[in-house]
């Protein structure tokens, strides 16, 4: 069995990924301090996974307890996960996320050269191709400057790793550039996990939805759409937590590779609105407000060289993933 590094894995994105992980045969050492996470979600992924993986509380911006920590394992891979990843947040506080993700991410790295790990999947995103000239982006649309500190984090990130593979190396490399992952696990047992106001759109959906606010705000109704909202693409975090396996099984093909984890459609905000009221039965009472710094105005993947070079493509439809969150946010109200 491969003993996988999955740093950040009881947020979001890598509880999910710890789970599919156990579900195809590895066995995930997970390091995660829970700052952006709880004891409950760490609780109800070893339920999920039959504890089979193994826990770590350490902040990988410390270098000297991680790399102590992590001496006894016998490591195959990386997946680092381990960020700040709010964009209205990065714009208070730019200074740590800049230590924060790009410390962590080299510590990481530093890590990877000291136990002669090869193989690293990173947990990318589509704001490293900035305010994009087209609509749908390719892993080689050019890069524009992103709108967001948390974007120049990934844009640098990403830069990082490319300066790491200018020298010869046996290191092998998967970029995954995600675009918006919503849902939970169908279990209803993790999801994402929000404290005080949401910093995404389907919590804040969810909440309104609940009675915990009184109404959504849409930021932004006067942008170059169809009906003036943001156009994203939404993807059900548990086909992002695939992507993760499938690029785990191809990393090595090249020495360095970067993939857009979409849908491969774009959604308006207004539209997906409209679609969890469809799904629930439920009225979500909104207003627009003002546009956000940081929002571009469109963007979605191009995913064709996921599915042809990862043979991953998403299956689970929006409905689908509103259902999912839907689910997590009606239980954690019945735990409250």
């Amino acid at each position: 069995m491969k003993h996988v590094l999955v740093t950040g894995g009881i947020g979001y994105i890598g509880s999910h990924t710890v789970v599919s992980l156990v579900e195809q045969g590895f066995h995930p050492v997970v390091v995660d301090d829970l700052r952006n996470s709880s004891p409950t979600i760490l609780t109800a992924v070893g339920k999920l996974s039959n504890d089979l993986f193994t826990h770590i509380s350490v902040d990988i911006c410390d270098y000297k307890a991680l790399k102590r920590v992590l001496s006894p394992f016998s490591l195959d891979a990386v997946i680092h996960f381990a960020a700040y990843k709010s964009v209205r947040e990065s714009f208070d506080i730019p200074l740590h996320y800049y230590q924060n993700n790009l410390t962590g991410l080299m510590n990481v790295l530093e890590l990877c050269q000291t136990f002669k790990i090869r193989k690293f999947v990173f947990s990318s995103s589509c704001t490293v191709y900035g305010s994009p000239n087209e609509r749908q982006v390719f892993e080689n649309t050019p890069k524009q400057l992103p709108e967001s500190p948390y974007g120049f984090t990934k844009w640098m990130g990403e830069q990082i790793l490319a300066d790491f593979h200018r020298n010869p190396t046996p290191f092998q490399t998967i970029c995954l550039r995600y675009f918006n992952p919503i849902g939970a696990h169908p279990s209803g047992l993790i999801g994402e996990l929000s404290v005080g106001i949401p910093n995404n759109l389907v919590p804040y959906i969810t909440q309104t939805a609940a009675g915990i606010r009184k109404h959504l705000t849409i930021f932004g109704n006067n942008y170059p759409t169809p009906d003036g909202t943001c156009i994203r693409d939404f993807i059900h975090v548990c086909d992002v937590a695939d992507a993760h396996v499938s690029a785990l099984k191809h990393v090595g093909t090249k020495p360095l590779e970067a993939f857009n984890i979409g849908t491969g459609k774009g959604t308006s905000v207004l539209d997906l609105v409209q679609t969890f009221m469809a799904v629930s039965g439920l009225d979500v009472p909104y207003r627009y407000g003002e546009r956000r710094s940081g929002d571009v105005a469109e963007i979605f993947a191009n995913v064709e060289k996921s599915k042809h070079e990862l043979g991953w493509e998403a299956q689970r439809t929006l409905e689908q993933a509103l259902r999912d969150a839907w689910n997590w946010e009606q239980r954690l109200q019945q735990h409250d």
